[in-house]
């Protein structure tokens, strides 16, 4: 699994060893000093590596590929495109390739629906028309096109076109709608609206987008070979403003506040999730946004979590790769000057 001590891969990793999988990850680290509270570490083994550094050796002996890394939003994604490129979409294909030449049966690509950009009020299943507005998505469509090419009859590439994902996690992230507008409010006091809140989003609890990937695993193959899957539930799309509205209503003595400036966000689709559920039948999602939000809002209760810390880089993707640029720790091309270990990193 790569990118496994993620905001994603921390949930997914013990997701798939709960299973009665053994899972080895691979990641380059970045968020490594980035724990929710007490979090410790992942529990799985691992090696620190860039994805664009990964050896076929890296993958003798497996029999699935999960492919979680990538520079995972659009304000990352846009801190230097062609890097955006190289990582998401350059390295995702030439990862395949090396599964493929390894034995590797099925491979597993985390996907985004953020490939649908800009579309309006229609429900979009998985035939839809691409209109990225940014270089993730962009990014993301290359590496499925490119990936799909692969597909041999001992080669099963499958696509997961994850909503917006939200939740608790030991690497939290705040820089997603959902978790960021909890956090403002339980902090602040005000769930603060960066847009103005018409835009779309369909969402995904980290717990079921983990679930999904299991069931997408574990799949005959005929299920899923070269397929392409929206992860979420279809009844789990909300406005921005509708997110607030859920946040204001479990934080006590919050308001709603829209930031100056905020306009329309041109980002606005929504997905039909039938098909994973139809196909997948091991999917069995059970999260809705209410339910996520007052596990956020519990969970920043129990930490004491401050303004202060909220808005730190430990929980802004975005902020911390710039503090490890001004720290000269990372150059340029995202990469360790001094680069982290290679060896197995048990726990």
């Amino acid at each position: 699994m790569t990118g496994h001590d993620g905001y994603v891969g921390s949930v997914m990793a013990p997701t798939l060893e709960d299973a009665g999988h053994e899972v080895v990850g691979l990641d380059t680290g970045f968020f490594s000093q980035c724990g929710f509270a007490d979090y410790a570490g992942p529990s799985v083994s691992g090696r620190k590596a860039d994805v664009r550094d990964a050896r076929a050796g890296d993958l003798a002996g497996f029999d699935a590929v999960v492919h979680l890394a990538a520079l995972s939003n659009d304000p990352l994604g846009n801190l230097e495109p062609d890097l955006t490129f190289q990582i998401n979409h350059r390295a995702s294909v030439a990862l395949a390739r090396m599964a493929r030449e390894a034995g590797i049966s099925r491979f597993v690509f985390a996907s985004s629906c953020s490939l649908y950009g800009a579309q309006g009020d229609a429900f979009l299943d998985e035939g839809a028309t691409f209109n990225p507005l940014t270089p993730y998505g962009k990014s993301k469509i290359l590496a499925e096109q490119d990936i799909a090419e692969l597909a041999t009859d001992g080669f099963s590439p499958t696509f997961m076109r994850n909503a917006t994902a939200y939740g608790l996690s030991p690497r939290l992230r705040a820089d997603v709608v959902v978790n960021n507008l909890v956090g403002y409010a339980c902090t602040t006091g005000e769930v603060l609206i960066q847009s103005d809140g018409t835009p779309w989003r369909p969402l995904v609890h980290v717990q079921d987008f983990s679930n999904a990937f299991l069931a997408a695993l574990e799949a005959p193959r005929e299920v899923v070979h070269n397929e392409a899957f929206n992860v979420g539930r279809t009844k789990e799309n909300y406005q921005v403003r509708e997110l607030a509205e859920i946040v204001d209503a479990a934080v006590p003595g919050s308001h709603i506040e829209y930031a100056e400036g905020g306009g329309p966000d041109p980002r606005s689709y929504r997905v039909d999730c039938s098909k994973i559920e139809s196909k997948l039948p091991g999917y069995t999602p059970s999260w809705t946004v209410e339910r996520g939000v007052k596990e956020l809002v519990n969970a920043f209760a129990e930490r004491g979590i401050t303004s202060a810390e909220f808005l730190s880089e430990r929980y802004f993707r975005i902020r911390r790769i710039r503090a490890l640029l001004g720290g000269g720790l990372i150059d340029e091309q995202l990469r360790w000057r001094r680069a982290p270990a290679r060896e197995e990193d048990a726990q």
